[in-house]
């Protein structure tokens, strides 16, 4: 297995399904949701800005009931039809899952300026353009790049706020090697929960980042819809192996 399937991979959480499962395609994930918990155990998915996956094979919430951001594999139930509400433009969307499997998700770090990269180092990493690196329901999720020796090596990747005191969305991607600096390239994907960040103009943003790379220093522009009126709870995070 390469480094960066090991690195990409979690044990995934997989549901019942009917007899013809075999006619889908389970090898790649259909999106890139939220998992949103309710009170009751029951669970939807967040998929963009207006639409909501409900479940209709997992009853209960998987993660221990943490939201978090996750890759999913579903299939839009057949006799189901989407709902939609025409007054905000939302639609509902019953699926069955055939598997799911979590992202290691983070908030943001606001930092003080004080000895910022002996705490959250400074070593190269890159953003790729690609499908899940995407700013949507308040998280940005990127898919980042770097070198691993070892393939089972937990670096650091965090996202720094406080940089612009008069803007918390302009923000730094530092990441810490822990001194694993050489070996072949490996991805990982990491999110970024950012609801719970001082609003300035509403619910929508422009996050603006930047990084270190390894050919020098890079900045990108994302458009994002925040939650509204978010409720950001730090310990409903979950912990990954590759990544903290």
């Amino acid at each position: 297995m390469s480094a960066a399937v090991v690195l990409l991979s979690l044990p995934m959480i997989l549901s019942s399904c009917s007899d013809n499962d075999d006619t889908l395609d389970f090898a790649s994930p259909t999106a890139l949701v939220t998992v949103c918990p309710n009170d009751d155990g029951s669970w939807v998915m967040q998929l963009d800005d207006v639409t909501t996956l409900l479940p209709t094979n997992m009853p209960e919430a998987p993660f221990d009931g943490k939201e978090v951001r996750a890759l999913v594999n579903y299939t839009e139930t057949p006799l189901y039809t989407r709902a939609g509400d025409s007054g905000d433009e939302k639609t509902t969307i019953r699926v069955e899952v055939n598997w799911i499997d979590s992202i290691r998700t983070k908030l943001p770090v606001t930092v003080t300026g004080d000895n910022d990269t002996q705490i959250f180092g400074n070593d190269p990493i890159e953003i790729i353009n690609d499908w899940v690196t995407v700013a949507e329901d308040g998280y940005l999720t990127l898919r980042v790049r770097t070198n691993w020796s070892d393939p089972h090596s937990i670096h650091a990747i965090n996202l720094l706020t406080g940089i612009n005191p008069d803007d918390p969305f302009e923000m730094e991607l530092r990441h810490d090697a822990k001194g694993d600096l050489y070996g072949q390239p490996g991805d990982v994907l990491v999110a970024f929960n950012l609801n719970g960040l001082r609003r300035t103009d509403g619910d929508k943003v422009r996050l603006k980042i930047k990084w270190r790379s390894f050919t020098g220093e890079k900045k990108a522009e994302f458009d994002l819809q925040m939650r509204r009126q978010a409720a950001v709870d730090p310990t409903g995070i979950l912990y990954s192996r590759s990544v903290r």
